[in-house]
């Protein structure tokens, strides 16, 4: 099939217009323009690497209720349950919230789904806990569909918290308080976080709520000269959340400040300025000589802290501050004493930073795992989890970086996604995902050995199994493929484990190029996977079916359900229904879309620092693809280790001569081109590993000659 390359126009002037603001090359800022990224918003997530641009974790409304709920429970010594999920998002975040409060001295316990247990809360795991006393289940990475289990374990005495990332049903379970930055009413700004991110936002609160600041309103206050006025902005502040700000145009002496909002502001507050003396000297303009004025000075603590901002106003280190381009409107003085207040805090509170940042190892691979998009805070999360993963304090994932060939080396996406997050995975899928949480609990080094050689092994079977029925149930998806018109793949199948078939689901998806469904029959119960193309939203499709579901539940693209097996026959007259009202897709042409087309000269060594400021890359962050015209093939050759079907190639470019590999194209050699041809590529850039020595390397998408 011949590969299309597309190349989308862009507006030239709003290239130059980035490259200007953030002082970046034009080829970069072209990137950026050609992949839609031109908000401020989304660019500093590409130039800044300060935890401070990170949402605040107490933007969700319920956040205060969670971390006094939790709070409660260690002042009580309540009994905590924590209730995860079997994949690698839902593992990670058991292991990291439970070693949260176990630091805080909480009596924890963890469960996760075993065997052919169902995804979510159970109703056993509700009860064996209430046997024992328990008072307080916090779900992980599932809950928010469990309406039946939230709604036995309130009947039993005991509070559930649902910390999830799923899309919520139209029933909400009546939890004592959730967090879940897909509800609606979440008030958090980014929906796109895994659940174990959304987890670490969490623990971040409850350690913020341990400082002399949690729940404690702070008002910070600037006055600056207008004309012939003084101006007065003011800010209330709460958790490092800004809650309500005014500003005030004042003429001394002919304005009284009572007929404002000031006073009332103002009154009974902890007033915050920088350099009270000068901030005093204008109040007292306002307010008269004899008005009674208690103002708390920042600047000596900020230059004890900052010390190259000693002597320096707002308006100078506004001028100087980044802060502005960022932002969609004017950026004021009272922003650049927040953004210090918000500094200092951080400074003073180091276990808040030093915490955060060491769990984003499994914040990381939790989001790669899950496939969330590296857009938004997910980017600095992951970039920062990569460092954090490549010096982890967790043994046991330092054995399976070492069992990998990773540890000690600069670490990729992709290293962590093919070979890290399905060794993950593979436990829950075969039944037994508490083998992986102990893995990254464990500090004994040979249980690690012992546990990750298990893990190896599970993940072994797991492709077995995965290459076995994949031959028995292809002939029967060739069979639904036509009969759902192209348009959509269902299998079910006793001999299917219910463990791989979300992998067999994707798997079809792509083989296909169409949604599929993959069902395992257990006895009287069905568990299907359902992954999306992309065409369309597989939640509608399930809500459209939902009567038919004991539980279902997901994301955008890709879902789950559970169901009694005399439905299944129901299901599928269901879905031939719904697809067939879906409007006809026309098959689609291969094809790559090109993110720069490049002078030959540009294709040199410095190339890769283009490359790398994109990184991570990952679901919604693909790689770059370049496009250079006019080299020449100066090696081909055929190579592979069961099969000959990839090639080698050297090209080259006048001044330099790149290793290139062209997977699974052998049979274009000779026939699309030639030994010496002259050729147009589309590539990607990365760094090869091998032999312990480090190279840049090609990786060939298309030629023509």
């Amino acid at each position: 099939m011949k590969m299309t390359w597309n190349k989308k126009d862009i507006d030239s002037s709003l290239v130059r217009e980035i490259s200007a603001r953030f002082n970046m090359d034009l080829l970069t800022a072209s990137i950026l323009v050609r992949r839609e990224i031109t908000s401020p918003k989304e660019i500093q997530f590409f130039l800044e690497e300060d935890i401070r641009i990170l949402n605040n974790p107490f933007l969700f409304v319920e956040m205060e209720e969670v971390v006094d709920r939790i709070q409660t429970a260690r002042e009580e010594g309540e009994k905590v349950l924590i209730f995860g999920d079997r994949d690698a998002d839902g593992i990670a975040s058991t292991v990291l919230l439970r070693d949260a409060l176990l630091s805080m001295g909480i009596d924890v316990t963890w469960s996760l789904p075993l065997g052919d247990e169902s995804y979510g809360l159970s109703m056993k795991a509700v009860d064996d806990f209430a046997s024992i006393n328990g008072t307080l289940i916090i779900t992980v990475d599932c809950g928010i569909s469990n309406q039946k289990e939230i709604t036995h374990a309130n009947e039993k005495g005991i509070d559930t918290i649902i910390i999830d990332h799923h899309n919520p049903q139209d029933t909400i379970p009546p939890a004592y308080a959730i967090i879940n930055p897909k509800m609606e009413d979440s008030g958090y700004p980014f929906r796109d976080l895994s659940g174990c991110a959304v987890v670490s936002k969490v623990i971040w609160a409850l350690q913020f709520s341990d400082t002399e600041l949690y729940n404690r309103p702070v008002c910070l206050l600037n006055v600056r000269p207008g004309n012939e006025s003084l101006l007065v902005d003011a800010v209330k502040i709460v958790n490092l959340v800004e809650k309500n700000r005014i500003t005030e145009v004042l003429v001394p002496g002919v304005v009284n400040p009572r007929q404002t909002r000031l006073v009332d502001f103002l009154e009974g507050e902890e007033i915050y300025v920088y350099d009270s003396e000068l901030q005093e000297k204008m109040l007292r303009l306002i307010f008269g000589p004899d008005a009674q004025i208690g103002l708390i000075d920042l600047a000596p603590e900020i230059w004890k802290v900052f010390p190259s901002l000693q002597g320096k106003s707002l308006l100078k280190m506004r001028e100087l501050s980044k802060l502005a381009r960022y932002r969609d409107k004017p950026t004021e003085e009272l922003d650049i004493l927040i953004n210090l207040f918000t500094a200092l805090v951080l400074k003073k509170e180091k276990r808040l930073v030093k915490n955060f940042i060491n769990n984003l190892d499994l914040v990381a691979i939790a989001t790669l795992a899950d496939l969330m998009p590296l857009r938004n805070e997910n980017r600095l999360m992951v970039k920062l989890g990569m460092n954090t993963i490549e010096k982890t304090r967790r043994e046991g994932l330092k054995e399976l970086l070492e069992r990998q060939s990773l540890l000690g080396r600069k670490l990729s996406t992709n290293d962590i996604a093919w070979q890290i997050s399905p060794l993950i995975n593979a436990t829950g899928r075969m039944g037994v995902p508490d083998k992986a949480a102990e893995l990254l609990i464990t500090e004994e080094r040979a249980d690690c050995r012992s546990l990750a050689e298990q893990i190896v092994g599970l993940n072994n079977e797991r492709k077995r199994l995965g290459d076995s029925i994949w031959t028995k149930i292809l002939p029967v998806a060739k069979s639904s493929y036509e009969e759902f018109e192209g348009k959509f793949v269902l299998v079910g199948d006793s001999s299917i484990n219910r463990g791989i078939t979300g992998i067999l689901a994707a798997r079809l998806s792509s083989y296909f190029n169409a949604s599929a469904i993959v069902v395992a029959f257990l006895e009287n119960k069905a568990f299907g996977s359902l992954r999306s193309t992309g065409r369309f939203k597989v939640k509608e499709v399930l809500e459209q079916c939902s009567e038919l579901f004991t539980d279902y539940g997901g994301h955008d693209f890709a879902a789950g359900f559970n169901m009694d097996v005399e439905r299944f026959p129901e299901l599928e007259r269901r879905l031939l229904d719904i697809v067939k009202k879906m409007k006809h897709v026309e098959e689609e042409v291969e094809s790559v879309e090109i993110d720069a087309e490049l002078p030959i000269s540009y294709l040199n060594p410095d190339l890769i620092k283009v490359v790398e400021f994109f990184e991570p890359y990952g679901e919604g962050n693909p790689p770059l693809h370049f496009l250079v015209r006019g080299v020449k093939i100066a090696e081909v050759e055929i190579i592979g280790k069961k099969e000959k079907q990839h090639l080698k190639l050297l090209i080259e470019t006048g001044k330099y001569k790149w290793p290139a590999i062209f997977w699974n194209a052998a049979e274009r050699a000779g026939r699309d081109f030639n030994l010496n041809d002259t050729v147009d590529i589309v590539f990607r850039l990365g760094r090869n590993y091998f032999n312990n020595t480090e190279s840049l390397r090609l990786t060939i998408m298309d030629v023509r000659r």
